[in-house]
């Protein structure tokens, strides 16, 4: 018999990512990020964010400090994490050169 656990699926790469694309504006609790670029090669992200591994990580910029210089995140969009304004073009994420 299979627990409860081993039938739960993994959330989807966009489900993590949210509506943080390039353009895209949101605020949560650490502050208020201006999205400045999706990267979703693996090895791409997993360099970014210092990490063994990583399947996506986002570039921002804090809106609410002048000085903010850009970082990659790789936390997943939660309930408490508010869209203020959506991206204003289509996205095109970073991949590497095949």
């Amino acid at each position: 018999m299979h627990s409860i656990a081993s039938r739960q699926t993994r959330p989807s790469v966009q489900d993590e990512i949210g509506p943080r694309q390039p353009g895209a504006i949101y605020q949560t609790v650490g502050g208020r990020f201006e999205v400045l670029a999706l990267v979703t090669d693996p090895v791409d992200a997993a360099q970014l964010l210092r990490r063994a591994a990583a399947r996506w990580a986002v570039i921002v910029r804090d809106t609410l400090r002048p000085d903010s210089q850009p970082v990659a995140v790789g936390t997943v969009w939660t309930d408490s994490d508010y869209l203020i304004r959506p991206a204003k073009r289509s996205y095109v994420s970073y991949t590497a050169a095949a």
